[in-house]
């Protein structure tokens, strides 16, 4: 046999001899007989044959809120192991009662059922001394429901996680109810930290571990266990080990410590060892000697959700693992007794309402190395720290800056907030330059108002001739310093304008055909161009870009014309369009030079090669939202509406972190600010192509509305939007397949062979109805996508969607 053979079989052996005290009850244990019971009032207890362990009631609230717990029974703190009713408190009267047709049930003090095992009828129970509590059958005492299978936030020497079980941090450090954090082992075999989208338990975010060195991929196993070993790994079947989370190196002996494995509040992973009284140490507390991950702070950041801590505030990491949430100059706490809720200005914002948003009664306060990643409305590369704090200040939705590199503005309210380890960045936040005026501007000038009232009034007593000459002088002097503001303003405005034009490079055609080696390599096409791969000489390095030629067509537009559309093109700036970094006007050479996005096109991640990995259910949800949000920008936040025209897959790329970003706007069809309807020839992409196209009706943003319905329906499916089968070579229309999916309730069938989504299938069901609106025949009917982007984040309710009658008209 080959060693290493031997040595897999060897510990698959060893492997179940460690398992074996979680599983098998011949051990000495003090069985619960058939009605016993234990009361609030009682305070006693279901001990573990050591003494070790006890079930039973512990006080939790001053006002006498009790938790059914399984602690730590001989140790001061009576910390908690495991928990029946954490969402759930009962009052002080309340029982527990393992009944004579053998159901251990929880009652209030009226009789209520509070909580009950899924279990059948036992003979008795048992506390065990690896902290496991057990209900045991009759005929031959064997396991019928055991704690360890059902966790809270802690795992115990010789408990194992199965694929779908999880850990869920608890609130806070004295509320024991479900957090924001959970450590799951999926039923796709990955092993994740993830936010929750709190007060639901559904996973948001993961933020740990990071993907392995090789392919990028993350570490798969089939059961994570907490071995007498004392080391916590992930393992396959057959007992090898694939991931080590926490590695023990023959530390301390369970002899001489106790050991627990918890995810905190924080969400932080910890492994903990208290000394037992026969140990070396004197130190009797709870001590974390490992933990997940390194830093809570910066592993925690994402499209969605506050980050570590809450809106507002920021994380700092102190003594080497402990997170710290702050409120930045100017904000307090939303809740004293709560951190984690976050943070609120304490004055009041800059008012919209006002000329100028009042800019002249705030300033910028400096927080040295603090980053607020993500989530940045507008950016500029090179901006003075000046222009950067000017930007802010005069407008009155940013509620900080963050400078470095570039100028990245904010809008409240702000998330991701941490402590960073780049110095040469700081934060600028936004205050009053008088903390103690909270009054809002509106009412202060109202105020003032009043005031300037009282004292004409005075003097109109006096003389009215001098009212009158006081009148002329002011409204003389009010006219003055209007035009003044106004022509600071449109001085400021024109700088940024010009700023924004020098920020897009002029490129001659020579040195493209030299940066992409005579347009070598391509990397797509469409019906406006071809683009190539291209290496630009950037500061002694070389950067990649995306070089797209366009056709003929394009080329005809008239010089002033297509610089107008170059700079409001480069006029865009959203982190889910990609950035335009110059252009070619020379002849008939029009070329367009964008960023270059390393993972390609969705198109390719979702109807690859045969066998490729897809994206799974959790990344897709985050592309659908990422695309929604950049369509809204470009229909209602940038100065020029833009309609694209041809969302599809092809035109929807990834950067390296798999952000996705719009594509090939630059040449859809511009709206002007005022004007909201144009009619054109048809554009876009089969299949993808709204109804009215084909009817002469006026196109609208509801076009690009219909296109992402269809794209919505590929994500959830995996699916193109037309596939041939191939025993009969009929063409199959998604669209109609998904409706008769939802119309029939068996919405499954769309997301078959994925198991995330399966097992979110209330997501599913949202996503599609949400496609269905979208793709509705008349465009009326269809939402506007900042709608959409509320119904996908979940804070807007979707209604049941008519059918949509025209799936194939347009194919």
């Amino acid at each position: 046999m080959a060693p290493v053979q031997f040595q897999s079989k060897l510990y698959f052996s060893l492997s179940l001899l460690l398992f074996l005290p979680s599983t098998i009850t011949s051990q000495s244990n003090r069985n619960v007989p058939l009605g016993s019971s234990l009361t609030t009032e009682s305070n006693s207890s279901w001990l573990s044959p050591s003494g070790e362990f006890a079930f039973g009631f512990q006080q939790i609230t001053p006002d006498g809120g009790y938790l059914l717990a399984i602690v730590f029974d001989e140790i001061p703190e009576r910390t908690v192991a495991w928990s029946a009713n954490r969402n759930n408190l009962v009052p002080r009267g309340s029982k527990l009662e393992l009944t004579t047709s053998g159901h251990l049930v929880l009652t209030d003090p009226s009789g209520r059922h509070v909580w009950s095992p899924n279990s059948d009828p036992a003979s008795h129970a048992a506390m065990l001394d690896t902290g496991n509590f057990v209900l045991l059958a009759a005929n031959d005492s064997s396991t019928l429901w055991e704690s360890f299978q059902e966790p809270a936030d802690t795992l115990l020497p010789t408990q194992t996680l199965e694929q779908g079980s999880q850990l869920i941090a608890k609130y806070s450090k004295s509320n024991h109810s479900q957090g924001r954090f959970k450590f799951i082992l999926r039923r796709d075999r990955n092993l994740f930290l993830h936010v929750t989208h709190y007060p639901e338990m559904r996973a948001g975010i993961s933020y740990w571990p990071p993907t392995t060195a090789v392919g990028g991929q993350y570490y798969t196993g089939d059961r994570v266990v907490f071995n007498q070993s004392l080391s916590l790994d992930l393992i396959l079947n057959n007992g090898t080990v694939v991931f080590p989370v926490f590695n023990s190196n023959g530390g301390s002996s369970s002899r001489d410590f106790y050991h627990r494995v918890t995810l905190d509040y924080d969400g932080v992973l910890r492994y903990y060892e208290y000394p037992k009284s026969n140990g070396q140490s004197s130190n009797k507390v709870w001590s974390s000697v490992y933990f997940k991950p390194p830093n809570i702070c910066t592993a925690v950041t994402g499209d969605m959700g506050s980050g570590a801590c809450g809106y507002n505030s920021y994380c700092e990491l102190v003594n080497d693992q402990y997170p710290k949430c702050s409120c930045p100059p100017g904000y307090i706490l939303k809740d004293s007794s709560d951190e984690s809720k976050g943070c609120i200005p304490d004055f009041a914002p800059q008012d919209c309402r006002l000329q100028e948003g009042n800019s002249d009664a705030f300033e910028l306060v400096d927080m040295p190395a603090v980053d607020w990643p993500l989530y940045d409305y507008e950016s500029f590369e090179f901006y003075t720290e000046d222009m950067c704090r000017q930007s802010c200040l005069s407008d009155c939705q940013c509620a900080l800056v963050v400078y470095g590199k570039f100028c990245w503005k904010k809008k409240s309210p702000l998330s991701n907030g941490r402590v960073g380890d780049d110095k040469t960045e700081k934060s600028l936040v936004k205050v009053r330059r008088s903390n103690s005026t909270t009054s809002s501007p509106h009412v202060e000038k109202k105020r003032k108002g009043l005031v300037v009232i009282i004292i004409i009034g005075s003097v109109l007593l006096a003389s009215s001739a001098f009212v009158i000459l006081l009148s002329a002088m002011f409204l003389s002097m009010k006219k003055k310093k209007k035009n003044q503001d106004s022509a600071a303003s449109r001085a400021f405005l024109d700088r940024q304008n010009d700023l924004l034009s020098r920020n897009l490079r002029s490129f001659a055609y020579c040195e493209l055909e030299l940066a992409t080696e005579r347009f070598k390599e391509v990397l797509g096409s469409g019906a406006s161009g071809i683009v190539y791969r291209g290496v630009l000489p950037n500061n002694n390095q070389r950067r990649l870009v995306a070089v797209k030629r366009l056709d003929n067509t394009v080329s005809e537009i008239k010089d002033q014309e297509f610089e107008t559309e170059v700079r409001v093109i480069g006029g865009t700036n959203h982190k889910n369009l990609v950035k335009l970094v110059g252009f070619c006007n020379e002849g008939l050479h029009r070329v367009l030079v964008y960023e270059f996005m390393s993972n390609g096109s969705l198109a390719g991640l979702l109807f690859g090669e045969e066998g490729q990995s897809r994206p799974n259910w959790y990344t897709r949800m985050e592309i659908a939202c990422a695309v929604a949000r950049g369509l809204v920008y470009l229909h209602e936040e940038c100065s020029t509406q833009i309609i694209h025209c041809d969302i599809k897959p092809q035109n929807v790329l990834l950067d390296e972190s798999m952000m996705a970003k719009i594509s090939d706007f630059g040449i859809a069809k511009l709206l002007k600010a005022n004007q909201t309807r144009t009619m054109t020839k048809i554009r876009g992409t089969r299949g993808y192509v709204a109804p009215e196209w084909f009817r002469n009706m006026s196109i609208t943003t509801k076009v690009d509305v219909y296109s992402f319905g269809v794209l919505l329906l590929e994500l959830v499916c995996c699916r193109s939007k037309l596939e041939t089968e191939a025993a009969n070579e009929v063409e199959v229309f998604l669209a109609n397949w998904a409706y008769e999916c939802y119309s029939d309730g068996q919405l499954r069938k769309l997301v078959e062979n994925d198991d995330e989504a399966m097992n979110d299938v209330e997501n599913v069901e949202r996503f599609v109805k949400i496609a269905l609106w979208c793709i509705q025949d008349d465009p009326c009917l269809r939402p506007a996508m900042k709608k959409v982007v509320h119904m996908l984040e979940g804070s807007v309710h979707v209604p049941t969607p008519l059918d949509p009658e025209s799936f194939i008209s347009n194919i």
